[in-house]
């Protein structure tokens, strides 16, 4: 099947002033992931500028003296004394433009920014650029399993797995350009819920197609991490127990990643869902989370592996009718008595929010609680909640407002973005993984436009003082080319986007007004009486959770002074009013309209922002690939047709709720 390469489609530039330099390469290093950098280079020369590029080995040592010599060209320098982790410098001296790194990794960054700079039309002359990664860890999760489904997956089947075999095909090189281009060096490639085959995976009978995987990651400077079982014991060994402090099950762990790791000797560890939603765990046998960890911890160490333990765990089974228990409260109230408690390569991964990636909640109370704990902050681009690539909604200035939240945990270095980087409290196992929205689909993400989610958030793991103007600017330029009409338009569609969807879905922070299961599309009490415990609590007088000192306590999880920020209903930021408290229908909010209203007029407005959004598409007609133009209006048709269905359900069942009328009487069912 033909597949785009999304934004490394290169387009032939007509003119491009910085052509010359790219006519010699010049190399140091001739390692592997140096070589990947020459001939992304070699690459981008000849499809960007029709240039076929001279490869020239410089001699060894290569000092400054001779540095001062050299001719016109790209030079590919390695410097121990250069940016380190990844970091890297450009820099252009008559007709010459170094990338310096004091690791591969570096010089691989390094070629790709330069490449996108031509990409965008930037010119080279003069520029010096340097670079140093935010987070030590940029990771992707996959959800695939492996007869080829994907978990929460809108693109298409996986192509990592078919049919209960590991697939390592061309597609695999493509996807690990895709991803290393953005600056992601990890990828787990297995759904976190670990059942059947994929319980195997750590078995030496997938490991020659794990290994190839791996060869061909490694290139790209990408370590390869499998999500595990954690009953493997009972499973794959036969033992009685899963228990962590067993001795036998310490052992059985042990023999088993000797095993693992000498089949596959850079596996890089392994992400771990456990007592949650089903899934197997400590809890199991009266342990904690700690425990649970760091028996695996032990196990790995040798081989230099880490364990990534998810912090999504919360009872699934919560009564309805009981309003003290509070799914939101679950991580804090697991993993705070936990802080100190786990080994140096375990990293805890959180959720951004309490809930489950709904399109508004609060920051995690877990970050600035933990203090002496590492910590990956978890994200999802898959748009499970957000409307499943069938919508356009730019996730980037959600992440944004995240990893700009200050937690008050210093006086200095406190948001979230420091917390997850290890600048907050000097943690090395730390950075940002998020859910992937990869698959099969030509496009590889079904709606053309949520590739700008799985490059952004590369761009924004890598370089977190990127606004995502900036990221949705560059993605569209690589993508689509520098038309000035068709970057004002698609990046005016993106920004709208994830407002546009927060105003015609759950208002104020509620989330969880969707069709059970599959997530999709509204159903306003879906979840009101279920076993999974999410609720609005609405009634005939108002609508929100009390979540304060008089509910359930989980605005004091947070460190002051967003605790009293949270509690009094006068400080509580409006969008996130009724994720922590019930409020009355009639209650005035700041702009003066009452609440009802607000729920009203936002569900109308979000739906005149979709009718912009098509507009705006409507508009590129003809100056953009008609199968593209053509996939993505699909899209929104479906995308309007379907924010008008959430619109009139909410409005309705809210009139019929309060029996108030809409102000402006509009047509309200």
């Amino acid at each position: 099947m033909k597949y785009s390469m999304a934004w490394l489609s290169y387009r032939r530039l007509p003119f491009y002033e910085g052509k010359e330099y790219f006519r010699k390469i010049y190399v140091q290093e001739e390692d592997e992931i140096t070589g990947t950098a020459v001939y992304e280079l070699c690459r981008g020369a000849r499809e960007l500028l029709g240039i076929k590029t001279v490869v020239i080995k410089l001699p060894e040592p290569f000092g400054q003296d001779e540095r001062g010599k050299t001719e016109e060209g790209i030079y590919l320098l390695s410097d121990s004394k250069g940016p380190v982790g990844g970091g890297y410098r450009i820099a252009e001296e008559n007709g010459r433009i170094r990338i310096t790194a004091a690791e591969p990794e570096g010089l691989l960054y390094g070629s790709f920014d330069l490449i996108r700079l031509v990409q965008r039309g930037v010119s080279l002359r003069g520029i010096d650029r340097l670079k140093h990664p935010d987070n030590p860890l940029r990771m992707l999760n996959h959800w695939d399993n492996m007869d080829g489904s994907i978990e929460r997956g809108y693109s298409g089947n996986s192509f990592f797995f078919r049919n209960d075999r590991v697939q390592v095909e061309e597609r695999t090189e493509d996807y690990a350009r895709l991803t290393a281009s953005v600056g992601i060096n990890g990828v787990v490639i297995n759904n976190v819920n670990v059942t059947e085959k994929a319980t195997r995976l750590i078995t030496g009978e997938y490991a020659d197609s794990l290994k190839r995987m791996v060869k061909i990651f490694s290139k790209y400077g990408i370590r390869l991490y499998l999500s595990l079982n954690f009953a493997a014991p009972m499973e794959l060994g036969g033992l009685e127990t899963a228990d962590p402090e067993a001795e036998e099950v310490k052992a059985w762990w042990q023999e088993q990643m000797k095993e693992t790791f000498r089949n596959i000797p850079s596996l890089g560890g392994f992400l771990v869902k456990a007592d949650s939603e089903g899934r197997p765990g400590p809890f199991t046998y009266g342990r904690t989370q700690a425990q649970g960890a760091n028996m695996l911890a032990e196990a790995v160490r040798p081989y230099g592996g880490i364990i990534i333990w998810r912090c999504f765990v919360y009872n699934c089974t919560q009564d309805w009718r009981d309003r003290k228990t509070d799914r939101a409260r679950s991580a804090y109230d697991y993993f705070m008595p936990l802080d100190g408690k786990f080994e140096e390569n375990v990293i805890l991964q959180i959720k951004n929010g309490p809930m489950d990636f709904q399109v508004r909640e609060p920051v995690s109370s877990l970050f600035g609680s933990l203090k002496n704990t590492n910590q990956m902050l978890e994200v999802q681009i898959a748009q499970e909640y957000t409307g499943q690539q069938r919508h356009v909604c730019y996730l980037i200035p959600q992440f944004k407002e995240i990893l700009g939240f200050h937690t008050y945990c210093r006086k200095e270095e406190d948001t979230v973005a420091d917390i997850v980087s290890g600048r907050s409290f000097s943690h090395k196992n730390c950075g940002m993984a998020a859910v992937a929205n990869t698959g099969s689909d030509a496009n590889w993400t079904g709606h053309d436009l949520a590739a700008a989610n799985w490059f952004g958030f590369g761009r924004l793991a890598f370089d977190t003082s990127l606004s995502a103007e900036e990221i949705a600017r560059e993605w569209c330029e690589c993508t689509f080319g520098t038309d000035k009409a068709v970057v004002y338009a698609i990046c005016k569609i993106l920004l709208m986007s994830w407002p546009a969807y927060e105003k015609y879905t759950s208002p104020l922070g509620i989330g969880w007004m969707l069709t059970p299961n599959n997530h999709y599309g509204p159903n306003v009490d879906g979840y009101e009486y279920d076993r999974w415990g999410t609720y609005h609590r609405a009634d005939h007088l108002g609508i929100g959770v009390e979540r304060g000192k008089t509910g359930t306590g989980f605005t004091q999880t947070y460190l002051e002074p967003n605790a009293s920020l949270y509690e009094e209903i006068e400080t509580c930021p409006e969008e996130l009013l009724l994720f922590f408290h019930y409020m009355p229908y009639t209650y005035r909010l700041k702009s003066g309209k009452t609440l009802i209203q607000h729920i009203y007029d936002s569900h109308f407005e979000g739906v005149e922002d979709v009718e912009e959004m098509v507009s705006l598409w409507e508009g590129l007609k003809g100056k953009i690939p008609e199968e593209v133009f053509e996939r993505v209006m699909l899209r929104m048709d479906h995308q309007l047709d379907n924010s008008a269905e959430w619109r009139d359900q909410i409005n309705s069942y809210f009139y019929r709720k309060s029996f108030i009328m809409d102000e402006k009487g509009r047509k309200i069912y």
